[in-house]
């Protein structure tokens, strides 16, 4: 007597019951792959940038970028310190095309980087004497004090280890 071979009910559902096993495992670690991603980019962008700000400032007679033309008694400005970024400068903190001769500094940066977290590039520039904000509010990539050289990224939340994205 011949029997036809086949799978019984009990071990297709056995094999059902082990793959869907192994993708409650493997699902939930593919999905916060994204975000540690986001967090090493943010982590890296933000070195990047206080990298800048010191080898500025060590460049241009310890003057920080955002100070329009290098002059420390105007209100320092975003526009001010993404051209120190990108374009070449002299000792003064002018800015010029880069190969402009005579501006022999930068550029620094080939532009300014993205927030990987809220996809922003701009900069809200505080005022000398100006406090950091009590809080973030997502609504530029990076917050910047040239007083103090200090820079924080500018988003509401935590990483993975707990700690705030604004205190990074």
């Amino acid at each position: 007597m011949n029997r036809l071979r086949g799978f019984t009910l009990v071990e297709i559902l056995i094999v059902v019951v082990l793959l869907g096993v192994l993708a409650a495992i493997v699902i939930p670690t593919i999905a916060n792959s994204g975000t540690s991603a986001r967090e090493s980019t943010l982590l890296a962008n933000l070195n990047l940038l206080r990298r800048f700000v010191m080898i500025y400032t060590g460049h241009h007679c310890e003057v920080a970028p955002g100070y329009p033309d290098g002059d420390t008694t105007a209100a320092p400005t975003n526009v001010a310190f993404a051209d120190q970024a990108t374009q070449a400068s002299n000792r003064q903190g002018q800015t010029a095309p880069d190969g402009t001769p005579g501006f022999g500094y930068g550029p620094y940066l080939s532009k300014v980087p993205t927030n990987p977290l809220n996809g922003l590039d701009t900069i809200q520039m505080l005022a000398d004497g100006q406090a950091f904000p009590a809080a973030p509010d997502s609504s530029h990539g990076w917050i910047y004090k040239a007083e103090t050289r200090e820079i924080r990224p500018d988003n509401i939340g935590n990483g993975s280890a707990g700690r705030a994205y604004y205190e990074y």
